[in-house]
């Protein structure tokens, strides 16, 4: 039988550490979560766009089935001039901040129970992100 070098021995190691470094940074890539996307307000606007325009306006005191939602960041819950809120949302006492919106965007009737809003919530988290930067826009 022959005989493995020295140099044979160390290469060897240093091939199966490396091996072993590649699979747990694949292993790593794989299981654990992807550092989430920051706040694309542009994305935001395609989407609320899409979903929410269909009930809200974002000018200023132009309510339509859905309040105004011009200045939402930092409002107070069923404060609109001239908008008939339901009980839920006039007793909600909520301030609109991003954690909030993301929070109510994402299950309308869980946050606000009694709430007129009729949508579902938005369940892609990137997608909730984007459209409360947007909404963080419009001042």
């Amino acid at each position: 039988m022959g005989r493995i070098s020295a140099s044979g021995d160390r290469r060897a190691a240093a091939v199966a550490r490396a091996t072993f470094t590649l699979a747990l940074a694949l292993a790593a890539g794989v299981l654990l979560p992807t550092a989430a996307r920051a706040q694309d307000a542009e994305a935001g606007k395609a989407v609320f766009k899409q979903v929410c325009s269909i009930c809200h306006e974002v000018a200023p005191g132009r309510n339509r089935i859905g309040p105004t939602l011009f200045g939402i960041a930092g409002r107070k819950s069923g404060s609109v001039e001239g908008y008939n809120y339901s009980d839920g949302n006039k007793g909600a006492n909520l301030t609109w901040d991003a954690a909030t919106l993301d929070r109510y965007l994402a299950n309308p009737r869980g946050v606000v129970p009694g709430t007129k809003m009729a949508y579902g919530g938005l369940k892609d988290d990137q997608k909730r992100r984007d459209v409360v930067g947007y909404l963080g826009t419009l001042k």
